[in-house]
């Protein structure tokens, strides 16, 4: 799904941002190289109200965005997307599209810039590797179509040194993640993984609204179904008869289902998860 009104996105003006709403020349026929930006939120984040009023430069947030604009100006870029401010969260018709066209918009990107606000500052060549990967962006769940859609990406630490690229840090994201190391390099691509496999991924991981943990699978599976805020589990289920109207891949059926508290399986309650934190890993289960 593409855009029809044109997308909100930043235009890097040096030597300072001006930040474009809905600009036409974003069309979906014209659609310049950009950069796009994976990143955790934090508490005073730019939003596209602020930047509407001039008043995110007084956030904290902004400093995150003047630096990614920063690094994508030394790069040769003059456009980036960050979700903080380029999505109209009071809209749901916009906040709908993109959530359904996210996936689309970093498989398009130039390149993703990763930016790890948790991950202390590394000297050049020496990657802590624990560090990196107890970082909080391997605990979220939106961030796991940003690492799965993309085909470059780099790395930053909390200044904004690079400390590696998708290419060169795949065995480290391989072992923390548990997503194959042939996925990581889009070969070949991940519409031909089992369903099973890919609902997995997002076992670990967590989101603010019990909802988006659906919904950060829609372009896994390529696939669109209404944002229903409020809904609760039921987004999970509805995501599940999607993914069911759409394959004949049968392996959404094999599960185990974990007690929260006591880490026991439960018995066999259904066909379909009803809580994905209680997912695991795909059972063994004969489909008759």
């Amino acid at each position: 799904m593409t855009p029809q009104r044109g997308y909100f996105a930043i235009r890097i003006v040096p030597p300072g941002v001006a930040i474009v709403a809905r600009d036409s020349t974003l069309s979906s026929v014209s659609i310049p190289l950009y950069v796009i930006l994976s990143h955790t939120w934090e508490e005073d984040e730019v939003t596209l109200q602020d930047v509407a009023n001039s008043s995110c430069v007084l956030k904290k947030g902004f400093a995150k965005v003047r630096a990614c604009c920063a690094q994508a100006l030394r790069d040769g870029f003059t456009w980036v997307w960050i979700d903080t401010c380029c999505i109209d969260k009071s809209s749901s018709a916009d906040l709908s599209e993109a959530t359904n066209s996210v996936f689309r918009w970093y498989q398009n990107a130039t390149v993703c810039y990763v930016y790890l606000s948790d991950l202390p500052a590394q000297k050049p060549g020496r990657l802590d590797y624990l560090a990196f990967k107890s970082t909080k962006w391997f605990t979220r769940g939106l961030t796991l179509q940003e690492l799965l859609a993309p085909r470059l990406m780099e790395f930053y630490d909390c200044d904004w040194n690079e400390v590696g690229t998708k290419c060169s840090l795949e065995y480290l994201l391989h072992k923390k993640t548990g997503i194959r190391r042939y996925v990581l390099s889009h070969d070949p691509p991940i519409s031909s993984l089992p369903v099973a496999e890919r609902i997995s991924w997002a076992s670990p991981r967590k989101t603010t609204r019990q909802e988006d943990i659906a919904y950060c699978l829609l372009g896994i599976f390529n696939i669109h179904i209404p944002l229903l805020y409020g809904e609760g589990d039921r987004a999970f289920v509805r995501l599940q008869q999607e993914i069911i109207r759409n394959s004949e891949d049968m392996s959404i059926l094999l599960w185990t289902q974990i007690h929260p508290l006591t880490d026991h399986r439960w018995i066999y309650q259904g066909v379909l998860l009803v809580y994905r934190s209680q997912v695991r890993r795909p059972g063994k289960r004969t489909v008759r």
